[in-house]
């Protein structure tokens, strides 16, 4: 990045367009930051629901996440006070005698960490912490790489998983990490989570909460960074059309309405796919973005009267959907800096659990929370509301082909969790596709 500085277009103000926003700034060029939405972060965002800030979606990040973390702290984001740091954890309520299991890594080394947890983990089997122990060394031994991709569901068939440990542990992180339930999801995908979570340092595997909202995580704090630098932050301006400038590799931008926003030396597309696809009909072949498909997320939020509290920050649930039991994970928001007593209800792959209505899930969920816990308050939520991303991320399946930027024309590059990469549609993935993309560009 040591070219004269230029002007580049960042269109879609998600954490990829952040990221490649905030790459370019940094090396000195000027950015304008176009977003259709009035509020920055794409599918990870802050909203208003009758008056109450809420996040479409409740995320987990890892210590992993190097890029992410890196990009929080080049804009000013302390990630101890955002995030709340934990050991990685497999842990279901077990206070009224529920049927699941207590897994909770020390802080010890790699890999001694998981196998300590192993040993202490309350509800499991002998049987199934063997298999467990036989899959993790197996998967070290291939260095975490398949010949051929398969379904999750085949390899943990192939590596005799039990079903009790297919149940509590490896259904629950497929469906949490690639939003696409293990019949379906890429084995080779979910290996690679595995190798930079489990397989790598102690500290890779902890799961960070955030504290904030997701827009005031990093999307604001990245607004502020730009404009500091000379750049502009667009909401609430849709991209309509692009086309060629007037010297090669320039692109001249177009609102939805026809209005001329300016020439640009390069342009970064940060949106979903399908918009991607519009945005790039006529200039290159769309069809591995057209031919994409999508699973929805759903967070049911709960609030109950202020004491309410859970005794950890969150925990994992036993999905049930002959009982409409659909919650996955249960966040108390109270403890990550939110209101007393506010629950975050997940459901990842929600397309069977939203099938009759919102309403409908949230009694599923108010009855399973009173079950799994034994808190007959549980019951009685003060309000709920319940919020779906329907096309949450892509359906992350074996052998997908996702799209890049290779044989874009000169001066385009594409950003987004669903670019080529190692990783599911994650707030990672989406971070590094946006930072290869400004490079690209900026060389």
């Amino acid at each position: 990045m040591k070219n004269a500085p230029r002007h580049h277009a960042v269109i879609g103000a998600g954490w990829a367009g952040c990221a490649a926003a905030v790459t370019l700034a940094a090396a000195g060029h000027r950015v304008s930051l176009f977003e259709a939405a009035r509020t920055l972060g794409g599918r990870a965002r802050r909203i208003d629901l009758d008056g109450r800030l809420l996040d479409n979606g409740q995320h987990i990040l890892l210590g992993a996440y190097r890029a992410t973390l890196a990009l929080m702290k080049q804009v000013g984001v302390s990630a101890d006070a955002a995030l709340l740091r934990l050991p990685l954890q497999m842990r279901y309520p077990l206070e009224a005698g529920g049927d699941g299991m207590d897994f909770v890594a020390p802080r010890l080394p790699a890999p001694w960490h998981v196998a300590v947890a192993l040993l202490r983990a309350k509800g499991l089997a002998r049987e199934d912490k063997l298999a467990l122990a036989r899959f993790s060394t197996t998967a070290r031994w291939m260095g975490w790489q398949l010949h051929q991709d398969c379904s999750v569901a085949e390899l943990l068939e192939r590596y005799e998983q039990t079903p009790r440990l297919v149940k509590l542990m490896w259904a629950p992180l497929c469906i949490a990490a690639l939003n696409t339930p293990p019949e379906r999801a890429s084995a080779q995908v979910f290996l690679n989570v595995l190798r930079d979570s489990l397989g790598a340092r102690r500290a890779a595997s902890d799961m960070l909460i955030p504290r904030l909202d997701l827009s005031a995580l990093l999307p604001d704090a990245a607004a502020d960074y730009l404009t500091r630098r000379g750049g502009l932050v667009l909401p609430g301006v849709t991209v309509g059309h692009i086309a060629p400038g007037s010297a090669p590799g320039s692109w001249r931008l177009a609102a939805r309405q026809g209005e001329d926003l300016g020439e640009f030396s390069g342009v970064v597309l940060a949106t979903g796919p399908e918009a991607a696809a519009q945005l790039l009909e006529g200039l290159h072949d769309t069809d591995a973005l057209r031919a994409l498909r999508h699973e929805p997320i759903t967070t049911c939020y709960l609030q109950y009267r202020a004491p309410l509290r859970l005794a950890a920050p969150f925990y994992a649930l036993a999905d049930a959907p002959e009982r409409e039991a659909w919650g996955q994970f249960v966040f108390d928001r109270g403890q990550l800096g939110g209101a007393a007593g506010l629950l975050a209800v997940v459901v990842s792959a929600a397309g069977r659990a939203i099938a009759d209505g919102h309403a409908a899930l949230a009694e599923g969920i108010v009855r399973q929370l009173a079950d799994d816990f034994g808190l007959p308050a549980l019951a009685t939520p003060q309000w709920s509301r319940v919020v779906t991303e329907k096309r949450a991320t892509f359906s992350c399946t074996p052998g997908l082909t996702r799209p890049d930027s290779a044989g874009l024309p000169a001066g385009l590059a594409l950003a987004g969790d669903y670019v080529a990469g190692d990783y599911p549609a994650t707030l990672e993935g989406a971070v590094r596709s946006g930072r290869a993309a400004a490079r690209l560009l900026a060389a």
